[in-house]
């Protein structure tokens, strides 16, 4: 069975059924990566030892919300 008659079927069901198909399809894609995730671990720990030697300098939380919600104040709807 080919995509398009895969999608020609999955359009005659009902929405609960598209929905419980488009959830499968998204979960499948989603699959952790192990390499990715040591690099991230990696950057974290870099990034930790920067900032505990002074080296890194963090930024308060409410200043990253702040500049969040200014962000999305501006931003265009569509």
């Amino acid at each position: 069975m080919s995509s398009k008659d895969v999608l020609e079927q999955a359009l005659k069901l009902k929405p609960g059924e598209r929905f419980l198909v488009v959830e499968g399809l998204i979960k499948s894609l989603d699959k952790p990566d192990s390499t990715l995730d040591a690099i991230w671990a990696d950057e974290a720990e870099k990034r930790l030892k920067a900032y505990r030697s002074g080296d890194l300098e963090g930024i308060p939380m409410e200043e990253i919300f702040k500049e969040e919600c200014l962000r999305n104040i501006n931003a265009p709807n569509f």
